[in-house]
């Protein structure tokens, strides 16, 4: 069945037939894991151009008792797609669950994927199974020290994959049992008290209720054990004032300085505990988060940890700190171009030898339009920011390349009919991880090429954003929905390219866009915001369901963009900040009245939410984009940033409270 649709049909004007319908009924039976209704659906999707998908759900619903003969049918039938790799992938969490070996590493050789960090640890754990502990160090060192990245990084989840691995090499004495407890304090430290539990069990299953117990009251847990002799009672001390910390950093120290821990923890966990403190501190902006810092060993402090102590040096305006807190950072993070910039300007500051021209070197590897810092090192080079006279585009045979492509196909095709979240899965393996390094530039040009032709916005930026060797502005870009856009910005005053770089963060342009928390719509209002600016911009007759509604989901967008505007002096990034995160944040965020003035690139990096902060460094970005695109003139990324502060005592905060 042809796939394709005339250029520029948009997703809403595609006409569902029953098979669509049905398609549409079979996924939500899948969310429901309602295993008799598919049966009943499956049959009558035969032949749909996306049978893929319900052949995939069918199948993956009952993987853990289905015949094997059943999931080779349908690794064979459907070899070389992105629902073969993914079933490939479930089947090979089950085939490490259960420790099967010699099948799971059958058919780990022909996984694609390889973003899975569960399915690595148990490939790395079927590679020391081989022998067990009579694998040679040649090959177990390297195991664990994979093991052990993995593990450690997986911040969020348990991970029975890379805790399964650890517990083998823990067993035979591969491992360090400091491994598990820093996965422990990692676990008190990110509000995970799961991941903590997991991994002591490792160490003795019995230990879980009393880290529960600790964990609910740090205080009286430290009040009840005066002395700490023993290595797993230092270990539980650590923990308790690393919980501590993340309630009040301040009693935090003050505990960790008592003479018996000061006597009793070592040198590492003492160190780690005030790298707890020093980021939490910083996190809530005191300016004791530095003094924090330097009662500890950075060598013995994590990587999140580091990257708040050089935030804590920014806005301390300390360049000598700063300097010294981005030397701390490991090799991964220092090609971050978050901290080249700032290694930058910190030899600038400094005026070290040969600043210039080392800042200059540092700066001329990240200079791009494409992202916040890169915008700002090519400000600093003394150059603008400006959209190409010409674009890039994909030659015939390319774009007919790109046409042919069976996962693009059925990703357009499954966007269209609704399911936009397998249209989505399909169309990133697709151009990421089907071939070992993703698509080249020019594939990737050609692929967002045929998103832009179908109005499928999102697939169109993101596509174009991963190309290296060009920009294409107009596909980065796009500026559908001018007319409304143009409108709103007059009538409320707005640069419309803040408009659109507002949108293009928020919804990559999908006027049917639902977030988790129940933002909507193109510039993804919650509906309660919508409601107060229906009633303050007298916007009659207002309806709920119309949030959504394309022009009034903008008129609602763009009028609360402006009234937090107008509350923040006219701070670009503390409006963003605002629209993003609500306005009571981002006025404790701007600070006190005898808090320091910051330079804006400042205030922005410590941000407390990482969420908020990614948004605001990309929100402006886009915004200068756009108006380079618009305008046709070079712009200013450092013009729109400006100095963010208190607010004055002779201007106080406005009387009208913000949703």
């Amino acid at each position: 069945m042809a796939l394709a649709t005339p250029a520029g049909t948009p997703t809403g004007a595609w006409n569902k037939s029953r098979q669509d319908v049905l398609m549409g009924d079979m996924s939500m039976a899948y969310k429901k894991l309602d295993r008799r209704r598919m049966a009943e659906l499956l049959p009558q999707v035969r032949g749909h151009a996306l049978e893929i998908w319900a052949a995939y759900w069918e199948l993956s619903s009952r993987l853990e008792d289905a015949k094997t003969a059943d999931i080779e049918a349908f690794l064979t039938r459907y070899a070389g797609s992105y629902q073969e790799d993914r079933l490939r992938n479930d089947w090979l969490l089950i085939l490490g669950k259960r420790r099967d070996w010699p099948r799971f590493e059958a058919e780990y050789a022909k996984f694609r994927m390889h973003d899975d960090p569960e399915v690595r640890c148990h490939a790395l754990h079927a590679t020391y199974a081989r022998e067990g502990a009579n694998t040679p160090a040649e090959v177990a060192d390297p195991i664990v020290r994979q093991v052990t990245e993995l593990w450690l990084g997986q911040l969020f989840t348990p991970g029975e994959g890379c805790a399964a691995a650890a517990q083998r090499l823990l067993h035979d004495g591969r491992m360090d049992p400091m491994v598990v407890w820093r996965r422990a304090r990692l676990g008190f430290e990110f509000d995970q008290p799961q991941i903590a539990q997991q991994a002591v069990s490792l160490l003795n299953p019995a230990w879980a209720v009393g880290l529960n117990q600790l964990y609910a009251g740090p205080k009286r847990y430290l009040d009840e054990n005066l002395t700490a002799f023993r290595p797993k009672t230092r270990e539980w001390v650590t923990l308790a004032i690393v919980r501590m910390a993340s309630n009040d950093p301040h009693a935090a120290a003050e505990e960790l300085n008592k003479l018996r821990w000061r006597a009793q923890l070592t040198d590492e966990e003492r160190s780690w505990i005030w790298g707890v403190i020093g980021k939490r501190s910083a996190r809530l902006l005191s300016d004791k988060a530095l003094e924090y810092y330097a009662q500890g060993d950075p060598a013995s402090m994590h990587s999140d940890q580091l990257l708040w102590r050089v935030r804590a040096a920014l806005r301390a305006n300390d360049w000598q700190q700063v300097n010294d807190a981005i030397n701390a950072l490991s090799p991964a993070q220092l090609r971050d171009p978050t901290w080249v910039y700032w290694r930058a300007r910190a030899l600038l500051a400094l005026q070290v030898p040969d600043a210039e021209q080392r800042a200059r070197v540092l700066l001329q590897s990240i200079a791009s339009p494409s992202h916040f810092y890169g915008q700002l090192a090519l400000e600093e080079l003394g150059q603008a920011i400006a959209a190409p006279t010409e674009q890039t585009v994909p030659k015939t045979e390319e774009l007919q390349a790109a046409r042919d492509n069976p996962g693009l196909q059925r990703a357009l095709q499954a966007i269209r009919i609704g399911l936009r979240d397998e249209g989505v899965r399909e169309w990133n393996y697709t151009i990421s991880l089907h071939v070992p390094g993703g698509m080249t530039d020019r594939e990737l040009l050609a692929a967002a090429t045929l998103a832009c032709e179908a109005q499928v916005w999102d697939r169109c930026i993101n596509t174009s954003d991963r190309t290296r060797a060009f920009m294409n502005y107009a596909q980065r870009f796009p500026t559908p929905y001018r007319e409304q856009v143009q409108e709103r910005a007059v009538q409320t005053g707005l640069e419309p390219a803040f408009i659109y770089g507002l949108i293009r963060q928020e919804s990559r342009f999908i006027a049917e866009a639902q977030s988790s928390v129940g933002a909507a719509g193109l510039m993804q209002v919650m509906p309660a915001t919508a409601h107060w600016t229906a009633r303050r911009i007298g916007l009659r007759n207002y309806k709920p369901k119309q949030i959504t509604d394309r022009d009034t989901n903008i008129t609602l967008g763009s009028s609360y963009l402006k009234l937090v505007l107008e509350a923040f002096d006219g701070s670009m990034p503390m409006a963003a900040a605002a629209y993003n995160a609500g306005p009571s944040r981002a006025r404790v965020w701007r600070g006190e009245v005898n808090d320091p003035v910051l330079e804006a690139a400042i205030w922005i990096e410590n941000i407390p939410f990482g969420e908020t902060r990614d948004y605001v460094k990309k929100v402006l970005p886009n915004t200068v984009n756009y108006a380079a695109v618009l305008s046709g003139q070079p712009q200013s990324l450092k013009a729109r940033l400006g100095y963010v502060g208190p607010q004055g005592v002779a201007k106080p905060e406005p009387v009208e409270e913000l949703p």
